[in-house]
């Protein structure tokens, strides 16, 4: 039985995800999906590559995911979830490309700065 491992990353979050040939139990920290994520969004998103290859019940996927809040880790496993499809099957590369499901979103929390409030916010400015 062939195993495919895979890394997903979003802001702070790290997902590593290892798929393999099942009947579509998906588990996230040794938890079922449904009681990781608890929103209904976040479960979507999570699927979200699974159902854009229609393969909702042929793989079974495994998570370790940590760091961050729900919704990156949501997205760190869908990226994960992706590229390990990919590497299961090339033929599933172009409908993931087209969903956009393939490319890291690189963005960050910009760091604060001294003299500021926040990263921009500047201190209130009184003329009088």
């Amino acid at each position: 039985m062939q195993i495919v491992n895979a890394i997903g990353r979003r802001k702070t979050s790290i997902a590593r995800v290892y798929v393999q040939p099942g009947k579509g139990d998906i588990k996230v920290n040794n938890r079922e999906l449904k009681e990781y994520f608890l929103s209904e969004i976040h479960q979507t998103t999570v699927k979200q590559a699974l159902t854009a290859v229609k393969a909702d019940d042929q793989y079974d996927v495994t998570v370790n995911v940590e760091g961050g809040g729900v919704k990156g880790q949501a997205e760190a496993v869908r990226l994960g979830i992706a590229r390990a499809l990919v590497e299961f099957n090339g033929e599933n590369k172009p409908a993931l490309r087209k969903e956009g499901l393939l490319t890291r979103d690189s963005r960050m929390v910009e760091r604060k700065k001294y003299g500021r409030r926040k990263a921009r916010r500047r201190f209130q400015f009184s003329k009088r």
